[in-house]
């Protein structure tokens, strides 16, 4: 039997203060108005004092042009420190960048000209030799816009150009102060409003929160840029306490607590009534619940959630008898809650993954991807999509009959769109889901012959950015379709046809490419110099000499080449050891093969 002993070891802890360590950074909060500066301070009487005029010279053009001053602002600080202008909407950034730097001097290009130039290459090179032509026109000065419209690998040039200080300025929407650590001297917000929506306090505190560098700035300053009309509920912003945290778990229904409860009981965590209820009492919205919950309390709402699953044929509901207790019920998860709990599909839209699925096997068409990629294209990114008509319609005549075929099944004819006289398309009643589902297969099924972003964003008129989320959505939805179709026997026939798609959905080359885009390190433009090098295959990649590979791929280090060769060779060995089980499997006795000994007893 174990002892538990009491020791009377007590440890000599030191408390010991970070700000010994990292010595913090002044934050000064201002509010501009016009012409005049205020600072924002809580002991004065309407929360703000009197600072500064700005003196700046301003021309009749650039009074209309930048009638808030971004301009004399930002050269307070730039090009020696950095500067962050938070917009409101992307397209204004993009406006933001262009108008500022429109009125810098000529100066401002001799900044860090080498560096900058090498960004623009770089820019160049990540984007099969496109650029965009804002980018192309602001960075010579040092200033860039920064937004979900430009792709992932856009994103970081840019950042890490921030970062070494070699761009001063970013114009940026509100998502970047929350998820990008990229802090400034000085931060300017252009307006007290995200998109058409008056700023939060945490919103407001997350922005100018990027205001100062630990470490590098002694002081961090943030200006609010704001209207007469909006003074009051500015003054009452950057008053009032941060917003209270808290659950979302029963309004994010399908992805909150249904999926918890799919979740546990898949998991046998919890399987009856008491104990789920128990699991929920100990979460954040059970501690909330007193707060959160006005008309129903927490075992009515677990009681109506099993019941929706159970309802929906993703739970079964067992009775539990006890004797001299009261009948319980205990609940085990269905063959259709396997798949959606092993595939993390939305409950929400699980029934219309199987039935479209199912429908699917009736007349799957495999002449081209089209019909696999609408099966795979995300339901929640379709609810959002607003198709531009006059494009849907022209995608729509340049399908093949094949391509018609799968259009047909969905219920959407060749007639979907009418035209009116004056050749507008005029919307027929076809089920929208479906249509802006379609719409976006397009982008994807067009993604995927051209495999270039740049010109299927010209082609649909959307950012790239949103394109490359598009794709990446497509890319973790086929897997977990094919996750769901491995837990239904039914469904077989997808799941070879998947793993394939999934493969080119995540990265979206050409079949001949693949193979050498699973080797870490290398990305579109490296695959294409190797297979033109002659180093076509993981095999060939594996033997490869890196110091052959140095002199016949340009821009290759030493490191690099090591590091891809060394990779090839382990996804080789993995390969083969998947195999050598596969082998051992078949040829290995099975475990209820007929004894001698059991043979002789029935003869």
């Amino acid at each position: 039997m174990l002892k538990t002993y009491k020791s009377s070891f007590k440890p000599n802890i030191i408390p010991v203060s970070l700000d010994q360590y990292v010595p913090k950074v002044e934050l000064k909060e201002y509010l501009k108005i016009n012409d005049a500066i205020y600072e924002v301070d809580s002991k004065a009487e309407n929360g703000m004092t009197f600072s500064r005029l700005l003196n700046c010279q301003y021309s009749n053009t650039l009074k209309k042009m930048d009638p808030d001053h971004l301009v004399a602002l930002a050269t307070e600080v730039i090009p020696n420190y950095s500067c962050l202008v938070f917009c409101p909407t992307k397209k204004n950034c993009e406006n933001v960048a262009e108008m500022i730097c429109r009125f810098l001097s000529k100066q401002y290009l001799k900044h860090r000209e080498k560096e900058k130039h090498e960004v623009i290459k770089n820019l160049k090179n990540i984007s099969s030799g496109n650029l965009c032509p804002i980018l192309k026109r602001t960075i010579p000065f040092g200033v860039a816009y920064h937004h979900s419209g430009l792709t992932s690998d856009e994103r970081k040039l840019l950042e890490e150009a921030y970062s070494t200080g070699v761009l001063c300025l970013f114009t940026c929407t509100s998502t970047l102060a929350a998820g990008v650590n990229l802090p400034a001297r000085r931060v300017i917000l252009r307006a007290p409003y995200v998109a058409k929506e008056f700023l939060k306090r945490n919103q407001y505190k997350q922005m100018i929160g990027r205001a100062g560098r630990a470490g590098i700035d002694s002081i961090g300053e943030s200006i609010l840029i704001l209207q007469e009309k909006d003074k009051q509920q500015v003054l009452e912003l950057i008053s009032r306490p941060l917003e209270n945290c808290y659950s979302h778990l029963v309004q994010e229904f399908t992805k909150g607590i249904q999926t918890l409860f799919l979740s546990l009981i898949g998991l046998k965590i919890a399987t009856n009534l008491d104990d789920i209820y128990h699991f929920m009492c100990g979460t954040f919205f059970g501690v909330q619940q007193k707060i959160l919950l006005q008309e129903k309390s927490l075992w009515d709402i677990t009681i109506e959630s099993l019941r929706y699953l159970t309802e929906k044929g993703l739970l079964q509901k067992d009775t539990i008898d006890k004797p001299k207790e009261e009948i319980q019920y205990s609940f085990h998860i269905t063959k259709l809650g396997r798949a959606s709990f092993k595939g993390t599909i939305d409950l929400a839209y699980c029934d219309i993954l199987y039935r479209d699925l199912k429908k699917g096997l009736e007349g799957l068409v495999l002449e081209s991807l089209l019909h696999l990629i609408y099966l795979t294209t995300p339901y929640d990114m379709a609810s959002h999509c607003d198709p531009d008509w006059m494009i849907y319609f022209r995608q729509f005549s340049q399908l093949s009959p094949a391509e018609q075929n799968v259009a047909a099944l969905l219920g959407v004819s060749e007639n979907f769109i009418g035209k009116k006289a004056s050749g507008q398309p005029i919307k027929k009643k076809v089920d929208k889901d479906i249509v802006n589902r379609l719409y976006l297969s397009f982008v994807l099924y067009t993604l995927l012959k051209e495999a270039n972003i740049w010109s299927v964003s010209e082609k649909f008129n959307m950012p790239r950015g949103y394109i490359q989320s598009l794709l990446t959505g497509a890319a973790s939805f086929s897997s977990c379709v094919l996750h769901f179709c491995e837990e239904l026997e039914e469904f077989w026939v997808y799941r070879a046809l998947l793993v394939e798609l999934t493969k080119k959905l995540t990265y979206c080359v050409k079949a001949e490419l693949i193979p050498l885009m699973e080797v870490t390190g290398v990305l579109e433009g490296r695959a294409k110099q190797l297979y033109n090098a002659g180093y076509k295959s993981l095999t060939h990649l594996a033997n490869a000499n890196p110091e052959v590979l140095i002199r016949t791929i340009d821009h290759l280090s030493r490191s690099q080449a090591k590091q891809m060769v060394s990779s090839a060779k382990m996804l080789l060995h993995e390969k083969a050891e998947a195999l050598q089980e596969e082998v051992e499997e078949l040829l290995r006795l099975p475990s209820d093969f007929p004894s001698i000994a059991a043979s002789s007893e029935k003869a």
